[in-house]
């Protein structure tokens, strides 16, 4: 199951996972938007290469959460993976920041997580094992101006899942974060600023690497980069480590 799966890192981690073999379930507010990646997802694989299920998810809802949970065990009767992709961005002087603002931003950046972890939890004891994915953020390591509610989201984010996963591990649960920095999602290009950046830089490309400035790889990075990292945190391969925090920033954090 993965959340936030109609664009972005969500998206790829979707179709990648399908690649691989696997049953997934893409959960979105935007049910429209998971519909069509399930679309797509199944006539590019085939139903012999994995299954796409799309799920109306409000991951800020419990009672969401409980139905798009249930629905998943209704078709396929188990939940090995959970990745908490969904997220939102936002930037806004301290000062200038209303309350409700800044609960937005923890209610579906940690909250959000908080409820996926907690449904998939209680599934992944039953079945003795499973792998849920956090999708962070290098914000959450490194501080900048302006970024104060949705870093905080992240780096509570970081030491839920440390802690979520020294309570799973009994049961064989494993609980990873990843921690993107730049990533050329579409949620870049629904900030305020994206518009008139592209206007003067002169081109969309030109604004990307204009971002990308204060990396040193001086790019941003691909969807289907962060999403290799969540496969390998889902997989056998990565079956002794849990608590574990990846970060892919092209060396933003250094």
């Amino acid at each position: 199951m993965i959340t936030g799966a109609a664009s972005g890192i969500g998206r790829a981690a979707a179709d990648i996972f399908a690649r691989e073999g696997a049953r997934v379930a893409l959960a979105d507010l935007n049910l429209a938007g998971a519909q069509a990646s399930a679309s797509e997802i199944m006539a590019q694989n085939g139903a012999q290469n994995g299954a796409a299920l799309a799920l109306a998810l409000d991951v800020t809802s419990v009672n969401d959460w409980q139905r798009a949970v249930d629905e998943l065990l209704k078709h396929w009767g188990r939940l090995d993976i959970l990745v908490n992709s969904a997220g939102m961005s936002f930037a806004k002087p301290l000062v200038e920041m209303t309350l409700d603002e800044w609960r937005k931003v923890l209610a579906v950046n940690l909250d959000g997580a908080f409820l996926g972890t907690q449904q998939a939890m209680r599934v992944m004891q039953q079945q003795a094992g499973g792998s849920i994915i956090n999708v962070a953020s290098a914000s959450g390591i490194k501080a900048a101006p302006g970024a104060s509610a949705y870093a905080t989201s992240k780096a509570a984010l970081r030491m839920f899942s440390r802690t979520a996963a020294l309570e799973g591990a009994p049961a064989g649960i494993r609980i990873n974060t990843v921690s993107p920095g730049g990533v050329m999602t579409p949620m870049w290009e629904e900030q305020t600023f994206w518009q008139s950046l592209k206007e003067q830089t002169g081109s969309a490309e030109a604004a990307w690497r204009a971002l990308a400035e204060s990396v040193p790889l001086k790019r941003f990075a691909a969807p289907e980069e962060i999403a290799q990292a969540i496969l390998y945190l889902a997989s056998d391969e990565s079956r002794f480590v849990t608590a574990a925090d990846l970060v892919i920033d092209g060396g933003f954090t250094a």
